[in-house]
């Protein structure tokens, strides 16, 4: 993912937004803002000639030097793009560029009700590993996410 593709991403980001079961944000944030919120590498898009079809990116889940290898993820896909393989394509990417930036551990808050999304991950060998009930507030109504985990068979193991 390069600069140049923000415009593309953030119409994909606005479009999961607005489904109101991607994330709890309510607006897409300036490229600069999503741009120090995320980590520099990798940041992934799927695309077709000049269209931007999906994306994905990591972002720290701490700036303790002892979780420098765990980020959460992000993966969404433009409506048109759905149900071909994209999503499960970008993912499995974004594990292996995740693995050669030494990340051990791959983490997602989905809401629940986002069967596909959890699928997806699933596919890719996340697990789910509870339920924050009750997380946080959406348009006045308390939302629970599933945490799913996904640990690295190369990276981070026991010597």
């Amino acid at each position: 993912m390069l600069p140049t593709h923000w415009e593309a991403v953030k119409t994909i980001y606005e479009a999961g937004i607005a489904t109101g079961q991607a994330t709890f944000q309510e607006s897409a944030p300036p490229w600069a803002a999503w741009d120090k919120a995320h980590l520099a590498k990798p940041r992934l898009v799927a695309t077709e000639g000049p269209d931007v079809l999906a994306w994905a990116a990591l972002t720290p889940v701490s700036d303790r030097c002892v979780y420098a290898g765990v980020a959460e993820v992000s993966v969404y896909v433009a409506e048109k793009a759905r149900g071909r393989g994209i999503g499960k394509q970008l993912l499995q990417a974004l594990i292996t560029a995740s693995e050669a930036e030494n990340i051990w551990t791959l983490q997602a808050g989905i809401f629940p009700e986002n069967l596909a999304s959890v699928r997806l991950h699933l596919l890719c060998g996340f697990r789910v590993i509870g339920t924050r009930e009750k997380i946080g507030q959406m348009k006045g109504h308390w939302r629970d996410t599933l945490i799913l985990e996904r640990r690295s068979r190369i990276v981070g193991l026991a010597q």
